[in-house]
């Protein structure tokens, strides 16, 4: 899709979501991760649309949703996505979750009882370490210490991180998306502020309620994820119910997505 835009509105009491439905047929719900947006999503969604509902939405803090809002945790977007399903009279649909997406829908699901027909965890965060160590966990802890750069050194670590979820190379337009949404002052403080926000203490709380998921479930895995690697996609295939299926994607890295959206759209076909 050449342009990206989210023209519905949702008020969520300390900022807005945006978010767009299109086509027709069963519900299907795609949950973006971060530092991503629901832009992710522009390749397959065409597709999925000619024979779903397909509901897309930028979570609270990201894309063209507020980005100032105050609280952008994962237990905040877990509740977001709850009344965003009961505004559209969504239920029990198809879930794709992406990244912390899992984590937004594994709580939903869990915890605030929300029946799903299926859910796929694409390269998500949900067993315990994918906070631990390194780039997320640096920024979780000393979240004012990165909010104190200046600009042109914000800009450039945003930029590599983003690279870097991609194994392929990211197109100049996809990576000017994803970057653009956290430019300026007001830009790298959300991108920190999400990150300062997000840790484990939202997933860890359902670590022993995933063998408890009674619906059709499957796990895809980019082959070369730099940011969760194959051991820790084969640790959240064993903490799920055995009749989990787990597929994994040649010539993807963490943005499967961006990389493989060929492959992905097969993969979800069946």
């Amino acid at each position: 899709m050449s342009v990206w835009t989210l023209p519905e509105r949702f008020e969520v009491g300390d900022g807005t979501v945006r978010w767009n439905v299109l086509g027709d047929g069963p519900p299907l719900v795609l949950l973006h991760g971060t530092p991503f947006s629901s832009y992710i999503w522009r390749d397959i969604v065409p597709v999925l649309a000619r024979h779903h509902r397909v509901y897309i939405w930028d979570m609270l803090g990201f894309g063209q949703s507020t980005r100032t809002a105050p609280d952008v945790s994962l237990r905040k977007q877990a509740t977001i996505f709850v009344a965003l399903l009961e505004h559209w009279g969504v239920s029990s649909p198809r879930v794709v979750a992406h990244d912390v997406g899992g984590a937004v829908a594994l709580r939903a699901t869990l915890l605030h009882d929300v029946t799903f027909e299926s859910l796929t965890l694409i390269d998500a965060a949900t067993v315990s370490g994918w906070g631990a160590g390194g780039f997320f966990q640096t920024i979780h802890q000393h979240p004012g210490v990165f909010a104190s750069l200046p600009d042109w050194a914000s800009a450039a670590l945003i930029d590599a991180k983003i690279r870097s979820g991609s194994h392929l190379g990211l197109r100049a337009e996809a990576l000017a998306a994803y970057t653009g949404q956290w430019a300026g002052v007001e830009g790298a403080r959300a991108f920190y502020r999400q990150y300062a926000q997000g840790g484990e203490d939202d997933t860890d709380e359902l670590q022993d309620r995933l063998r408890l998921l009674d619906i059709p479930l499957h796990v895809i895995w980019g082959e070369d994820d730099a940011w969760l690697d194959l051991d820790y996609a084969r640790r959240l295939v064993t903490a799920l119910p055995d009749h989990t299926r787990f597929s994994i994607i040649d010539g993807a890295g963490h943005m499967v997505p961006e990389d493989q959206p060929g492959e992905l759209l097969r993969l979800l076909d069946a």
